[in-house]
This record gives structure tokens, sequence and C-alpha cells, in this order.
């Protein structure tokens, strides 16, 4: 089984910075992409940041500039550092592992993290 462990929520002012971190435990061989989603009250989950294997970085409008991702394919890690917070950034942040193989020729997985919460309030 894989798993994925998160860590770094918690409460932060509006202008002010929080990083995430995320590790994927397990049998692994290969993920094809990281990232973080969000979710917030009454609202459909959200991509937030995804970073393939190749380094290839895709983020939503929202953060662009203010976000940055981060990962460490050796260490089956990704990071997120948020800066410039704003209230709107408030949700729960999941970590989630896309195309997971656990041996080579496996068909890939996609994997959930718990989830973190995040909020941005003065």
């Amino acid at each position: 089984q894989v798993q994925l462990v998160e860590s770094g929520g918690g409460s932060v002012q509006p202008g002010g910075s929080l990083r995430l971190s995320c590790e994927a435990s397990g049998i692994i061989f290969y993920i094809n992409a990281m990232g973080w989603y969000r979710q917030s009250p009454g609202s459909e989950r959200e991509q937030v940041a995804m970073v393939s294997s190749g380094g290839a970085i895709n983020y939503a409008d929202s953060v662009k500039g203010r976000f940055t991702i981060s990962r460490d394919n050796a260490k089956n890690t990704v990071s997120l550092q948020m800066n410039r917070m704003k209230p709107e950034d408030t949700a729960v942040y999941y970590c989630v592992a896309s195309g997971v193989r656990r041996e080579l020729g496996q068909m890939g997985y996609d994997y959930w993290g718990q989830g973190t919460q995040v909020t941005v309030s003065s």
C-alpha cells in the first residue's frame, strides 16, 4: 500500500507564509506527477500545483507568483511554499501522487493524503 503523509498546515495572517510537505511511502517504483489540491467549504476540490517526474510544473492562476512547488524524486516528496497568502487561500490542502506504479509494467494509480487545514485570517 502507498501512503501519503502531509505536514505543515496551520494558521497565518494575510501576507504571511506557510510551507506544506508531503512524503509518499510504501513500495513505489515510479510516480508520474505529484502535487496539491485544495477544497474550501461549499466548493469543489481544485488543483493548486502539480509537478511531473520530469519537472514540468502547472499552477492554478490564483496562486501563480505566490506559491512554489518543488519535488524530490529520489525521496518521493513534494513541497508547496506559499507566500503572500490571502484569506481566499483558506482550505483543506490535499497531497496527490498520480500514476503511481509499484513495479515495472504495472498500471498507475492515484493516491491522496488525508488533507491538512490551512487558514488565512487576521
